[in-house]
């Protein structure tokens, strides 16, 4: 099946019954799940240590619109615009309520409602707008300010900082008034109204954003202006499949929802608050982690993003440098040099985990930290993220703390890393986790290779542990197990070994990939979290199986909730909404699978490969090395676009890319706005010219 209905919409005529799984609504700073009367905002918590969590602040916009009179009901999500509209239709009258967080403006959030007469009539349309929004908050002491320009203002600030002798952070709040009528006379045809609300951490700057919005409002530009930045996201990133209707929805929901968790691509406020398993419109006490940013931001989300957004990607990392002072302090208490970050993590990176095992023992966080930034560094080539950006520093921090944290075995000559818990989290206290390990090596090796390029001199400890750190494997039965001591056929959580595989990009024999995967995929507990099942998939992906691949991916529906495409963390419903760890996994499984994608520090390599029930793949925007590349997949073809893509001068910067295929070793060079097509290979590479690189193949 196609998607015949334009599959940007998500479309019903009753809404979920469990108020969890209604859409919502983000921009970067500020999440809101529509009709709740709770909102939330980036880097703002309440709370000390592992009672950390986002703060609750009210939201005014906790309006739903009502009739006296029987009429049709629609809700829609249009994901083209994030825009949410509740439309009450009869023969007589339209109403439409529309919601949306300002895609453009971030400290907006707005509402408009829009009435039109379908025939002349005498009376007046009365329309009642029902809200639950109370100025107060137990997280934040609120106490009103003077009203501004018209609006409702309040102002506090929140109970207990992260740490002692931290800040509590301050909000405003100003908001248009709300009526709880909306009429429309006898003489009028139609009538709009807009309603919006500012938080800001300032009294001065929650003025202006104020200012910013009547402005819009009076000069038309308040809608226009958010769906004009939308527009411009979706220009820069498409995945779009031909041949299945549910998985085509399913990754629009998934780059929807993930990319309304990240800020502006024009924010320069360096004010990132980082991205949560629920996202921002989830995370108050006791709910969805509290709001903590944990490796799912680094590992599972920033991904499929960095591959089209390196603006995106920058402010991922520009976040974990940010929060280095505390990832110092948990490396000391730890007893460790280097840094530490936290196993969950809110503004100072400091560790806020409610219970101490995981902040102590779940270290493989470091190198999933450390693997974003290499990845950015072989997308982007930017060097000066790691110089005056400061990556240097956690990349260096982390190799130390990993020296600082292993220890010497002389019955086998290895490094071994003790008392650890790997991301299957049935296990804990177990010594030299395979994924742990392999990631500490990983991490060491790319502080080596850094340092080179910087000129940075390099403490020898750095390759020495790398070379001898002990990797698990079973000779005998050629499988890695999950930890030293792991006992073939035991239970574990979620997906921990196979992603030696990928992401971590291990080199071994097909033979070792197929039994790591048929170790693990029996006894991977079926009810743990959604982004399990991506990993299995780009692994069968790996060695030709597409349709095993596909089964599995088609488990990750389970926990898609209709009508809107909200993820729920397991697949009974439980766990956190709105899943983007889940999400991640779920577009990597299609962004690394299906094309086979890698990003490696010599090139982009691809190897495509489509179940029997997809017909075509459209990846368009992939960002590497400065230019933008369209690519079309499809059974026995691939098709190549290299757009041209402005520097930062305004002047045309196109790298020099050549497509090397595989099997024939024919290389194709790119050329800006002229498409290449050639059939498809099970292993190709897109490289940089070899004139300025000779890197083998």
């Amino acid at each position: 099946m196609s998607c015949d209905s334009d599959p940007y919409i998500f479309t019903t005529d009753t809404l979920p019954s469990d108020q969890r799984f209604l859409p919502p609504l983000a921009n970067g700073l500020l999440g809101w799940r529509v009709y709740n009367n709770i909102m939330h905002m980036g880097s703002v918590y309440n709370g000390e240590g592992g009672h950390c969590h986002r703060a609750d602040v009210p939201c005014p916009l906790a309006v739903k619109i009502a009739t006296e009179e029987p009429a049709q009901h629609t809700y829609s999500l249009n994901t083209h615009t994030g825009i949410f509209t509740h439309t009450i239709g009869s023969a007589e009258v339209t109403v439409s309520q529309s919601l949306y967080s300002h895609r453009f403006y971030p400290n907006l959030m707005v509402m408009e409602v829009l009435l039109v007469r379908h025939v002349p009539s005498e009376q007046p349309v009365i329309v009642n707008l029902d809200s639950s929004f109370t100025p107060q908050s137990k997280d934040i002491v609120f106490e009103s300010g003077p009203d501004y320009k018209g609006g409702s203002h309040i102002q506090g600030h929140t109970t207990t900082a992260e740490f002692p002798g931290g800040s509590c952070p301050t909000v405003h709040l100003i908001w248009t008034p709300i009526p709880s009528t909306l009429m429309l006379t006898p003489d009028q045809s139609q009538a709009r109204w807009g309603f919006f609300l500012v938080a800001a951490n300032s009294l001065d700057f929650a003025k202006a954003s104020f200012d910013e919005g009547l402005n819009l409002m009076a000069t038309g530009n308040l809608r226009p202006s958010h769906e004009k930045a939308w527009k411009e996201l979706w220009l820069q990133s498409t995945v779009e499949v031909v041949g299945s209707e549910s998985l085509c929805k399913a990754l629009i929901g998934c780059m929807f929802y993930l990319l309304s968790a990240f800020p502006s691509i024009h924010d320069s406020s360096s004010s990132f608050g980082g991205v949560s398993p629920g996202g921002l419109s989830n995370g108050g006490d006791g709910q969805d982690y509290w709001g903590h940013v944990f490796w799912d931001q680094d590992i599972w989300m920033y991904p499929g993003i960095a591959l089209f957004y390196p603006k995106l990607a920058q402010a991922v990392l520009e976040y974990r440098v940010r929060t280095i002072d505390g990832a110092k302090d948990n490396a000391k208490k730890q007893g460790y040099k280097g840094l530490k970050f936290p196993w969950e993590s809110a503004v100072s990176g400091r560790e806020v985990c409610p219970q101490d095992i995981y902040g102590q023992q779940e270290i493989h966080i470091n190198g999933d930290v450390t693997l974003a930034f290499q990845h950015y560094l072989y997308l982007s080539e930017d060097l000066s993220m790691f110089r005056e950006g400061r990556g240097s520093e956690v990349i260096y921090g982390v190799a130390d703390y990993w020296v600082s944290r292993v220890t010497w075995h002389p019955d086998d000559q290895k490094y071994h890393l003790l008392g650890v818990m790997p991301p299957d989290e049935y296990y804990y206290n177990v010594n030299n986790s395979v994924y742990t390990n392999t990631v500490a090596q990983l991490s060491l090796q790319f502080a080596v290779e850094l340092a080179d390029l910087l000129q940075h001199p390099a403490p020898k400890e750095w390759q020495e542990v790398a070379d001898k750190i002990k990797i698990p494997f079973d000779q005998e039965s050629q499988y890695h197990p999950e930890y030293e001591g792991y006992t073939k056929g035991h239970a574990v959580k979620q997906a921990d070994t196979v992603m030696l595989g990928y992401p971590l990009g291990v080199s071994m024999s097909p033979q070792v990939r197929r039994n790591d995967l048929e170790a693990y995929e029996p006894v991977t507990d079926p009810n743990g979290p959604a982004m399990t099942w991506g990993m299995f998939a780009i692994g069968w992906l790996e060695l030709g199986e597409a349709e095993k691949a596909q089964r599995l991916l088609e488990k990750c529906y389970k926990n898609i909730q209709g009508p809107f495409q909200v993820w729920s963390e397991s697949s009974d419903g439980s766990g956190a909404v709105n899943f983007l760890t889940g999400m991640g996994g779920f577009l990597q499984a299609v962004l690394f699978g299906f094309t086979g994608f890698r990003i490696q520090k010599e090139c982009l390599a691809f190897s495509p490969l489509l179940p029997d029930d997809i017909c075509e793949l459209c990846v368009r925007g992939v960002n590497y090395l400065g230019s933008q590349m369209d690519w079309l997949l499809r059974k026995n073809e691939v098709c190549i676009i290299l757009r041209e893509h402005e520097g930062s001068a305004g002047d045309t910067k196109v790298a020099n890319l050549q497509v090397v295929l595989k099997a024939s070793g024919v290389k194709i060079p790119l050329t800006a706005g002229q498409p290449i097509t050639f059939p498809r290979e099970h292993g190709c590479v897109c490289k940089v010219d070899s004139t300025s690189y000779c890197w083998p193949l």
